[in-house]
């Protein structure tokens, strides 16, 4: 097996959860948070996508689907261009609103995104260093499982989400 190819397996099965979080959730519920000041699943899915997106780009060299897809003016959203959710506040959680197909149009864009470039990485590329603003520096290799984390991590967070506001409504 090749980085590509684990790597294309890591981010697949992030997609896979991501469609199967979103299957079925109207926009108001994608919103609802499971208590006062947690996050809901729209934001989590959004967070998510944007973290792979930005880091991936940036590592890529490329710029990000967020902009190159329009997908900052989709959605709309009352935040700066850039921003990918790190440090929000609780009023800044709950301005993220959209709908499932706007979730996951903008985490399968990322996604393509994401492979075409993890289809480049090879066994010596993974030790290239990407960021000297850590100590140790890190690596291209460090970065990608750190996305990959991260995403299992928020999407984890989603599923466990819907399966609380699903119970709450039966």
């Amino acid at each position: 097996m090749t980085p590509a190819d684990l790597l294309t397996d890591a981010f697949g099965r992030v997609l896979d959860d991501v469609e199967a979080v979103l299957d079925g959730l109207d926009e108001g519920t994608l919103a609802a948070p499971p208590a006062p000041g947690a996050n809901p699943v729209a934001w989590l899915v959004w967070h998510l996508t944007r973290v792979q997106d930005d880091h991936v780009a940036d590592v890529a060299g490329t710029e990000q689907v967020w902009h190159s897809g329009g997908y900052a003016d989709r959605f709309g959203l009352p935040l700066e261009p850039g921003d990918i959710g790190f440090g929000h506040t609780a009023e800044q959680v709950a301005a993220v609103r959209a709908p499932a197909e706007l979730l996951r149009d903008y985490h399968r864009a990322t996604h393509e995104a994401t492979l075409a470039f993890v289809r480049t990485v090879g066994p010596d590329d993974l030790d290239r260093v990407v960021d000297t603003r850590w100590d140790p520096p890190v690596t291209l290799g460090v970065r990608l499982v750190s996305v990959v984390n991260d995403c299992t991590q928020h999407v984890g967070q989603a599923a466990y989400v819907k399966g609380l506001l699903e119970r709450a409504t039966r």
